[in-house]
C-alpha cells in the first residue's frame, strides 16, 4: 500500500437556519476548488446575534483533501 499524504485547511460556513447547514456549506465551497476531500472536523460552532437575537449559525470545519502525489 503507498503511503499518502493529506493537507488540512480551516473554512468557517455561515446559515441563517442550523449548525448543519452551515458545516455543510463549508464542505460544499470546500470541494469546488479541492479534489479528494477526505474527512471534515467541526471545530467550533458559534453565533451571530443582533438586537438581543441569533441572525446566523457558524461553523468552523477542519476540511481534510488528499495531496497529489505527481
Amino acid at each position: 500500500m503507498a503511503e499518502s499524504v493529506y493537507k488540512i485547511v480551516e473554512l468557517v460556513g455561515t446559515s441563517e437556519t442550523s449548525w448543519e447547514d452551515a458545516a455543510g456549506a463549508a464542505v460544499a465551497a470546500a470541494s469546488k476548488s479541492l479534489r479528494d476531500l477526505r474527512i471534515a472536523e467541526v471545530k467550533q460552532l458559534d453565533v451571530k446575534v443582533e438586537d438581543g437575537k441569533v441572525v446566523a449559525y457558524r461553523a468552523k470545519v477542519a476540511v481534510s483533501f488528499k495531496v497529489d502525489a505527481d
